[in-house]
């Protein structure tokens, strides 16, 4: 398995997850959240039952994934959405098959 397809498996791996692309669509809608704030949104805009710890684990798959990023403002750790492996996602993979059957 080459870098390319290590770096795809963990991009399908987070977005094919209902609570993972919750958290994304919050981020899309405003970047640089705190941990509580984003749990709170997911929780109360969603109804998705879930304790923080679980919460903290997809944060983490989605920033293995590269679509999360992390910024520390004082002991703070906020977190901001990173289009760019979607971008690439939709520039290369996915659009090789939209040529194929044009």
């Amino acid at each position: 398995m080459t870098t390319d397809d290590e770096t795809l498996n963990r991009l399908f791996r987070a977005l094919g997850d209902t609570t993972r692309r919750i958290i994304i669509a919050e981020l899309a809608r405003r970047d640089r959240q705190s941990l509580f704030e984003l749990f709170t949104r997911v929780v109360t805009n969603h109804g998705i039952g879930q304790t923080r710890q679980g919460f903290s684990r997809h944060l983490a798959t989605l920033e293995e994934a590269g679509l999360i990023e992390i910024e520390w403002q004082g002991t703070t750790k906020l977190h901001s959405l990173n289009t760019a492996p979607i971008a690439a996602l939709q520039a290369g993979w996915l659009q090789s098959f939209m040529e194929e059957h044009q």
